[in-house]
């Protein structure tokens, strides 16, 4: 039986769309993952390049973005509008000029995962493996992300911690 607990508070029809789109990108990159795994490629190195990479390009679009690029505050703004908030049901738990650091209530991607049927412990190395978009945002911003709980876990809450 699964230890993920993942259910949304928020009920909107345009967060849910958005919701149903972020599940649709997690429900390509298992299957993806997997098919790879089945025809002997390094599944999860490639995985994580692609995902990196991607972030890297969103890192440098969210830069851009910022009045103030050094500064994790402007970062916040940038990266955190208030749908995207909802989405994850996000909160903003300290942030200054040199750290940002979120809670996450609630994930998609682990929603598809477990729609999917995925073990917990695969659902957690894909977890992972999404997170490095978040690692890619964060080096194209100068900065590092730490992540401590996730939701993949078993945890009640996903907690990053973006800083310089």
């Amino acid at each position: 039986m699964s230890k993920i607990t993942n259910a949304p508070s928020i009920n909107e029809d345009k967060i849910n769309l958005a919701r149903a789109c972020i599940e649709h990108r997690a429900t390509w990159m298992a299957l993806t993952f997997e098919e790879m795994e089945k025809n002997g490629c390094d599944a999860e190195k490639i995985t994580r390049a692609a995902i990196k990479k991607c972030g890297n390009i969103h890192g440098l679009g969210f830069k851009e973005k910022c009045e103030n690029p050094e500064s994790a505050r402007d970062f916040a703004t940038a990266f955190l509008p208030v749908d995207g908030k909802k989405n994850f049901e996000i909160d903003i738990k300290e942030v200054d000029d040199d750290n940002l650091k979120l809670e996450f209530h609630y994930c998609a991607l682990v929603n598809a995962w477990k729609k999917l049927g995925i073990s917990d412990e695969k659902i957690a190395l894909l977890c992972d493996m999404a997170m490095d978009g978040d690692r890619g945002i964060a080096e194209s911003m100068g900065m590092t992300l730490d992540l401590t709980d996730t939701i993949a876990k078993g945890c009640s809450t996903c907690k990053l911690h973006f800083h310089k």
